[in-house]
């Protein structure tokens, strides 16, 4: 094997390392994204969530009896949602 046919083998190897990086790179971006969007959705999730609890706590509250309590966490509930949508049209 001349030093020419040794140098092209060196560089074909190198090339099809350089492609597999690739392909493993590319599978990292998209995990990386899949992720990302995870936590995002997550974190919505949890600020609904939070959102649900204070109502919860508010209602709570405002009321001694369990249907009291049902009432003022609706109505607490349809307050933010009005407020939620007013911010949306103040969005655009």
């Amino acid at each position: 094997m001349t030093e020419l046919d040794s140098l092209q083998s060196s560089i074909e190897t190198l090339l099809e390392r350089y492609s597999s990086l690739q392909d493993a790179y590319r599978a990292l971006q998209e995990e990386n994204e899949r992720q990302r969007n995870e936590i995002l959705r997550t974190h919505s999730e949890l600020l609904a969530l939070q959102q649900q609890y204070k109502s919860l706590r508010v209602a709570k509250s405002l009321a001694d009896d369990p249907e009291e309590q049902e009432s003022a966490r609706r109505h607490i509930t349809n307050i933010i949602a009005q407020v939620d949508r007013a911010i949306e049209i103040l969005k655009k």
